[in-house]
């Protein structure tokens, strides 16, 4: 029978030195071209895919590859395929076909057999999302939950079947939650559609839970928010989303954080940055003004000249570390507020100021004219 042969080479249509990956590749393109499902119409199809899965569980192992370029098909028995068949390397060909075909478990006729499937499965994962002021931030708090879930239902134990009776194994899939059949060079298998994939169905569902395993509660839950948390900020707590079916462990809730605005400090990382009004005279005089931060008032000291978007920063006064030490400080930037209204005495005073200024600033002009005259 070897005589009657193709070459393996000539089968997959790459040359003697091909590559690892150019076998792969030239594998899948003959897998897909030539297979049963898609050429129901074509009896030669099927040969000709049987003859590329051959040539590739042959070559694709260094071993086999190495025996073959020496003596030919000769040099493989006739279980060198099947002996090659998912071998590791670069792919087997149930990871091939699997991927263009989309099986659950694709396997060469008369081999393995699949693994029976467990039927528990984990619970889902929760959010939530919890909005918190810029001061509960800064100190941290501990908030109270209500999360809406489901839970193993206490009338079952989660089971899902009637109390005193209990889920039988699925007769179709005989427990394994998948079925086989026969397509053509292979067996497929695929999800059971009896039990859908669980392997085992209720025939007396419990009245609680209606055979599900699992009803809808509310818990309560006390979670700790650190000082420090940020728009963003993710807290995990395990087993706390919905619980797992048959058994299986529950998924975890994650409380995810948001930081209102705050009408008077815009925060950016670990500092604060506020915005403090003056008055013309405090400005020019200089002045002790009282400036509010997440503590309480502290006293802030604006030397005499201040001019308006000056920024001072005062140490430690921002938003502390997450999970670390220290605080970040604040920035606080003045503007002198020019008055609307005024009142007699106000006006008389500016106006006598008015008079001063001009003075100076005319004295001034004399001066640098008499500089620039004489340089």
């Amino acid at each position: 029978m070897a005589a009657n042969k193709r070459d393996y080479y000539e089968v997959l249509g790459v040359a003697r030195g091909a590559s690892d990956q150019e076998l792969k590749t030239a594998y899948r393109r003959l897998a897909h071209q030539f297979h049963p499902d898609k050429n129901q119409t074509d009896p030669t199809a099927e040969e000709r895919f049987k003859e590329a899965a051959e040539a590739y569980a042959v070559l694709s192992v260094t071993e086999q590859r190495q025996r073959y370029d020496r003596f030919g098909h000769a040099g493989v028995s006739s279980g060198a395929a099947s002996a090659a068949w998912g071998a590791p390397g670069f792919g087997g060909i149930e990871d091939i076909l699997g991927d263009l075909f989309g099986f659950g478990d694709v396997f060469a006729a008369g081999g393995r057999g699949g693994s029976r499937r467990s039927a528990s499965q984990r619970g889902a994962d929760l959010r939530y999302d919890l909005e918190i002021t810029l001061e509960q931030a800064a100190t941290g708090m501990t908030a109270q939950l209500r999360i809406p879930k489901l839970e193993s239902c206490e009338t079952c134990n989660g089971s899902g079947a009637k109390p005193g009776t209990k889920p039988e194994t699925c007769r179709t899939c005989q427990g394994a939650g998948q079925v086989r059949f026969q397509q053509g060079f292979f067996s497929v298998s695929r999800t059971c559609s009896t039990c859908r994939g669980m392997g085992q169905v209720i025939s007396s569902p419990c009245e609680t839970c209606r055979g599900t395993g699992r009803i809808e509660h509310e818990n309560s839950i006390e979670v700790k928010i650190p000082a420090g948390v940020e728009t963003g900020s993710r807290l995990r707590l395990q087993a706390e989303g919905e619980s797992g079916t048959l058994g299986g462990p529950a998924g975890d809730l994650y409380v995810v954080i948001h930081v209102a605005e705050h009408e008077q400090f815009e925060r950016q990382g670990n500092n604060l940055y506020a915005s403090v009004p003056i008055t013309f005279a405090q400005a020019a005089l200089g002045a002790d003004v009282k400036v509010l931060t997440l503590g309480g008032d502290e006293s802030l000291k604006i030397p005499a000249g201040t001019q308006t978007g000056t920024v001072f920063r005062v140490r430690g006064q921002g938003m502390p570390v997450l999970g670390g030490r220290g605080k970040g400080d604040l920035f606080v930037s003045v503007s002198v507020i020019t008055p609307t209204t005024l009142t007699r005495e106000q006006r008389k005073l500016l106006e006598q100021l008015a008079k001063i200024e001009t003075s100076d600033l005319e004295d001034k002009k004399l001066v640098d004219k008499v500089r620039d005259i004489f340089g």
